[in-house]
């Protein structure tokens, strides 16, 4: 790919020890993947850095297919939402953009989906059929239907699914999207299908952070309040302690809540949120994405891409504006060395899945 990725390759053939990575390695101390991890991350430009943090979504409900592929020509994508489609469509949909991310020599995107069991047969229609979340009454069904996604996921060439949801379910926005409402059997199946999950070397991702199961509103339309206590934080304990790899953070307020008020921003646009809360109190060191930033929880405030990142975000997901974002964080860089080093971070933990997924 470049010179010091090659130097460093060379290195560790000499030393009898490079190997391939799975989705285990993540969050593992491995001294050579921090290497291979550095040594592509040392060869892009800042442009490409915060290239890796965007997400576009292509697909019926997407942006078109002709934006995407500018995008992955000029290596301003980290990822690919495939949104609302068939399996077919979406094999060549990611074909494409492999195709241009290599003709271009730019990292490629990790491809990932919402293939909830709910709702997998409305965004990738002839998709196997499973039970709807809530219809699902056993572990060993859990089982089951995590592995028969993940085998779909696979045909297609998805590398990360947006799911499972570990809402509760009094919220009618989640309700059928849910284990449902008492938090051992949430956490217990939510655990089972983000293991079953992540075993395909597929990215689980827990959503939607700090919860959305008490809230009233949609956060598609508006800005919604999780009203004093957080009652679903807990949720997430198990789930981060069992590896999941990634988490959601939805576009939720918190309000009457001395330590945790977002401010009347949602909590993707808050440190108080993303990084006292999520990483440092609860331990996650995984990737954090948005939910959709084109949602209208959010879509309204200006520089969100900067304040999402500022917060803790590595990823965001359906930008209004992708290189809007992408010049507005680096702006935000240039003036902000201690945010500009946070946003390298995001990007070298986006590189390092990729080298765990097998993409690079």
């Amino acid at each position: 790919m470049n010179n010091l990725f090659l130097l460093t390759a060379f290195f560790l053939f000499l030393q009898g020890t490079a190997q391939e990575y799975k989705l285990k390695d993540f969050f593992s101390q491995d001294q050579l993947l921090r290497i291979q991890t550095d040594a592509i991350f040392n060869e892009l430009n800042d442009t490409l850095i915060v290239g890796q943090l965007l997400v576009p979504s292509v697909g019926k409900h997407g942006k078109p297919t002709e934006h995407v592929l500018d995008l992955a020509q000029k290596g301003y994508l980290g990822g690919v939402l495939l949104l609302n489609g068939t399996m077919d469509s979406f094999i060549e949909l990611r074909k494409k953009i492999d195709s241009v991310c290599k003709a271009n020599k730019v990292l490629p995107p990790i491809f990932s989906a919402d293939a909830e069991p709910t709702l997998i047969k409305y965004k990738i229609k002839e998709s196997t059929p499973v039970p709807k979340t809530n219809q699902i009454k056993t572990i060993e069904e859990v089982t089951k239907v995590a592995q028969t996604i993940s085998n779909d996921l696979h045909t297609i060439g998805i590398t990360q699914n947006f799911a499972p949801v570990i809402d509760a379910s009094p919220n009618k926005t989640v309700s059928n999207r849910s284990f449902g409402l008492n938090t051992d059997t949430v956490t217990l199946f939510a655990n089972q299908f983000i293991t079953t999950t992540q075993e395909n070397n597929i990215i689980a991702t827990a959503k939607h952070f700090p919860g959305h199961g008490y809230v009233k509103g949609d956060t598609h339309k508006q800005l919604v309040y999780i009203d004093g206590e957080m009652k679903e934080v807990n949720n997430y304990i198990p789930i981060i302690k069992n590896g999941v790899i990634s988490i959601m953070v939805g576009h939720i307020a918190v309000k009457n809540n001395p330590v945790y008020s977002t401010d009347n921003l949602p909590a993707t646009c808050s440190k108080r949120i993303v990084t006292d809360l999520l990483k440092n109190e609860l331990g996650f060191n995984g990737l954090i994405i948005t939910d959709a930033m084109n949602m209208g929880g959010v879509a309204q405030i200006k520089n969100s891409g900067v304040k999402a990142t500022k917060a803790g975000c590595d990823m965001l997901l359906m930008p209004v504006n992708e290189e809007q974002d992408l010049s507005e964080i680096l702006n935000e860089m240039h003036k902000n060395e201690t945010y500009k080093q946070q946003i390298y971070q995001s990007a070298k933990k986006i590189i390092r899945l990729k080298i765990c997924l097998g993409l690079i």
